[in-house]
């Protein structure tokens, strides 16, 4: 593991700790920290505008662990997104900062630019295209200069489709030149909700949906090449036999970070590029009726100033539950499970992927618990210590990267196995 100093005393700082993911966040860092004897010399701090929120949260954390030392031994570091001198002095007391504050399109880029300047690597869990595309655009260069790594999307949104997509490349025997995936979420008797603060996220991002096509023509890339057959796309809805339910297209980060990965993997490692398709089930036929008129109210009201603060003022009468503002139970998150499948085509070893249709299949599988507070904390923490030991196996020096570009020579896929979120292929 990066060795600590006395001028940079830890090796992960989390900033937002206090918010409804950062105490998530803040209890899987110090499980880890216990894991081995190796991993119990992880040394950790956390950061946030208010002092006496911060040691609840370790309060609470020390409680539900059983962990009373966390209450004394934690060091705690006031830190305002708005002032840039406090942003200053925490970056420049950790290896990597776990940046928990969103909406990042509003709250992100300070961070990014103070970690770049103190020389602190960056890691987020942001769903957000439009902010990390933006970082890239804008940061790579400066982040590479630093030798710092920034590392977006590294929850849920959107290491198992990126990482899932590597995975499926590496088990197929031959050339993989497509992948649908299927997202599946199951919960319990209280079903299943989210915090508003990825709501808010989902509501902007929509919003303001245009800037991103303008944002995507800044960076001059050429069409990546298709190799095989081309896949044609679905439907807004249809019936998905391959999950037995209705599905629709997936709107999160997932298509956005999986295409930046096939580029950066196309032009850097001359990999032959996987097109990608990723869609998400809604289940029956109510749940159809449902979608839609949340849907066709959702987008008519996020196309206006007063829609959209209304959609942010009530969360939940506007999501019909599916956000709130306090967030999901802990009866909900532990009855609540999540399937991520592929289906890949492509052409067997020694097939000339130019003449004729695919002629070899493969069905891969991610599973893991909860998504967007077990599952996304885990990746998140296990992409920091994964950097933390492997920092050699990354790209370059340094740079503004996607999840499956920053880590697809590293043991990432391993240690997320070991955590919970596996990774197999079905038969």
């Amino acid at each position: 593991m990066a060795s600590v100093t006395s001028s940079r005393p830890y090796h992960i700082i989390i900033f937002g700790a206090t918010g409804f993911t950062g105490q998530f966040v803040v209890e899987e860092v110090a499980r880890c920290a216990t894991e081995s004897p190796g991993g119990s010399s992880l040394k950790w701090a956390v950061a946030g505008r208010s002092r006496q929120r911060l040691e609840e949260v370790l309060k609470q954390a020390a409680g539900r662990l059983s962990m009373p030392e966390l209450r004394t031994d934690i060091e705690i570091i006031v830190a305002d997104v708005s002032i840039e001198e406090s942003l200053a002095v925490m970056c420049q007391q950790g290896l990597v900062i776990l940046n928990c504050v969103g909406p990042y399109r509003f709250y992100g880029e300070p961070v990014v630019k103070a970690c770049i300047a103190k020389g602190a690597h960056y890691i987020d869990i942001c769903g957000e295209p439009q902010f990390l595309e933006r970082m890239q655009l804008e940061y790579h260069t400066k982040a590479l200069d630093r030798g710092v790594y920034v590392i977006g999307s590294c929850g849920f949104d959107s290491i198992p489709a990126d990482l899932g997509i590597l995975y499926t490349q590496r088990q197929f025997k031959g050339t993989l030149t497509a992948v649908e995936s299927f997202l599946k979420i199951s919960s319990g008797s209280e079903g299943m909700s989210g915090h508003d603060a990825t709501w808010q996220s989902a509501v902007y991002g929509f919003a303001d949906s245009g800037s991103l096509r303008q944002l995507r023509k800044k960076f001059g890339h050429k069409p990546l090449p298709v190799v095989g057959a081309k896949v044609k796309k679905r439907g807004f809805m249809f019936f998905s036999k391959e999950i037995g339910q209705y599905a629709i297209p997936f709107m999160g980060s997932d298509p956005s970070v999986v295409k930046r990965t096939q580029r950066f993997l196309h032009e850097e490692e001359q990999q032959s590029p996987v097109q990608y398709s990723a869609y998400v089930g809604v289940g029956g036929l109510f749940s159809v009726v449902k979608l839609l008129c949340g849907g066709l109210l959702f987008w008519f009201m996020v196309k206006f100033s007063l829609g959209r603060k209304l959609l942010t003022m009530f969360p939940s009468f506007c999501s019909f539950g599916l956000f709130t503002k306090s967030g999901p139970t802990m009866k909900q998150i532990e009855d609540t499970c999540f399937s991520l499948t592929f289906f890949g085509e492509g052409y067997s070893e020694g097939t000339d992927p130019t003449q004729g249709q695919p002629n070899t299949k493969i069905c891969t599988q991610v599973i893991g618990a909860e998504p967007g507070y077990v599952a996304t904390v885990s990746t998140m923490v296990q992409a920091a210590v994964t950097l933390l030991n492997e920092v050699h196996s990354l790209p370059r020096r340094g740079g503004v990267y996607t999840p499956g570009a920053a880590f697809h020579k590293t043991s990432l896929i391993d240690r997320l196995h070991n955590h919970s979120i596996k990774f197999s292929v079905r038969n």
